[in-house]
């Protein structure tokens, strides 16, 4: 992971090869609550994958990149 500070940035900092995915820092920031909130609990278990790609869904994080492995 790479923070920047715009796109230009990224774009600089890309020089021309094509990019992953790029998102804010606040939605960066939701993920990471979102994925992460019951990580704490004693009784947190592994989520499973459509758990987890239900929350990138809900996030609007629904392009390939996003798309988690079967």
């Amino acid at each position: 992971m790479n923070l920047f500070r715009s796109e230009a940035h990224v774009d600089r900092w890309l020089g021309g090869r094509l990019p992953g995915a790029t998102l804010p820092v606040m939605k960066l920031s939701e993920l990471a609550h979102s994925w992460w909130d019951d990580r704490l609990s004693p009784q947190w278990t592994p989520h499973a994958r459509d758990h987890n790609q239900a929350i990138l869904q809900r996030l609007g994080l629904v392009d390939r990149f996003w798309q988690l492995g079967k």
